[in-house]
């Protein structure tokens, strides 16, 4: 049985966040589709809460909220049931009601489907309605009260997407004031250590010098951790702001900034591009795609024990930018291949230093660049990161 209980409704309506929304496209195809079914003059998606009734898709009428004493979908909402009504000038549920009397409207058929959320709570309903009196089909009922089964999973997938986003900004709040009052300390860390180890002969196995190369590879790779939160953190309240650069220099740039890992990992890195060609992008962000793709590749081709090798080809076509990082790592299997851009997730490699956020922050910038990514086989035969990107 369907929850009709106004408490619940009002909660699952505010969950939603459709009042009061720009206008869903989804929603207003499912009521264009409704009016064709049912040969009908409109069709509306209403959402009913204790004083209002809210068209937030329509066809056939304007869009607009009525109160609840005047909604004929609110009639009909306590039984949360498909009901359609041959003329409703002579039934006396509606009889008396502004959209039949001419105050509001002159309707004689009418049709509507409960909107039913999950959890069994009715919100509102998905009606067709005409001036002349009409009925409808047993396979035409079906249909609309499949149509606003679709509907409810359009809103459920506007709350999912909005409770992903705020988990998103949470995250990159925390991710932005941990990094930050954690990266001092580790320099610091970091600087005291290189100060101890200042001078020591390679050769000297004792205890205390082999203690202290352990800690600084363990600050070396909490430094990659803190690194991937602040990188992550900035992104996420980042807008791209767009402007023609060469993609040379910020290449150029990004190479220099991992000089310390390519000789740490006996790596070789290949830059295919014109340096001259000009990108529409924000500069900052693309060089932190770009650093992020580069790291991944060469800490997972050392971590497959080989040295790491790596080419950056970035190419210009009539349907944008294809930018492309190959290595010779273990690749990434083909299931795992959506799921490694979700946050902290980190696939089958859990030995690779990091959080698992490189990925995540590469889609995020990419995303806000109009752009898409993903990944292949690579020729090298490890895993090939995929961008593209629109030309302006």
């Amino acid at each position: 049985m369907p929850i009709t209980d106004a408490a619940a409704r009002l909660e699952a309506i505010a969950d939603y966040r459709i009042v009061g929304a720009p206008a869903e496209p989804n929603l207003e195809g499912l009521a264009r589709l409704a009016r064709t079914l049912c040969h009908a003059g409109g069709a509306a998606v209403n959402i009913i809460d204790d004083r209002y009734q809210y068209a937030v898709a329509t066809v056939g009428i304007e869009p607009g909220t009525c109160t609840r004493e005047d909604s004929m979908c609110a009639v009909v909402l306590p039984d949360a049931r498909h009901v359609f009504v041959t003329d409703a000038s002579i039934d006396e549920r509606f009889a008396e009601n502004p959209f039949v009397t001419g105050v509001r409207g002159r309707v004689r058929f009418y049709a509507s489907s409960p909107l039913i959320t999950p959890a069994g709570v009715a919100i509102g309903t998905l009606c067709v309605f005409d001036e002349h009196a009409g009925t409808l089909t047993a396979e035409q009922s079906s249909a609309l009260d499949l149509l606003a089964g679709q509907a409810v999973e359009v809103l459920e997938l506007r709350r999912l997407t909005h409770e992903l986003e705020r988990s998103n900004d949470q995250l990159a709040h925390f991710a932005g004031q941990i990094s930050h009052d954690l990266r001092n300390p580790l320099t610091a860390l970091m600087g005291q250590i290189d100060l101890a180890l200042d001078g020591v002969d390679d050769g000297d196995g004792s205890r205390a010098t082999h203690a202290l190369r352990r800690a600084d590879a363990a600050a070396a790779r909490m430094n990659v951790m803190i690194t991937e939160l602040l990188a992550y953190a900035r992104v996420g309240g980042a807008e791209a702001h767009r402007e023609r650069v060469a993609l040379g220099p910020i290449v150029e740039g990004v190479i220099a900034d991992l000089e310390r890992a390519v000789a740490a990992f006996d790596a070789r890195i290949t830059v295919r591009i014109d340096p001259d060609d000009a990108i529409v992008c924000d500069p900052a962000l693309i060089a932190v795609l770009l650093q992020n793709l580069l790291a991944n590749a060469l800490k997972f081709a050392a971590s497959a024990g080989v040295a790491p090798v790596v080419e950056l080809d970035a190419r210009q076509g009539p349907e944008g930018w294809a930018i492309t990082v190959d290595d010779n790592g273990p690749g990434v299997a083909a299931p795992l291949r959506d799921r490694v851009f979700d946050i902290m997730e980190r696939g089958d490699a859990a030995d690779v230093p990091g959080l698992g956020l490189g990925l995540a922050t590469s889609r995020r910038i990419v995303q806000a660049h109009g752009g898409r990514i993903g990944i292949e086989d690579a020729a090298l035969g490890g895993a090939r990161l995929r961008v593209s990107l629109p030309s302006d």
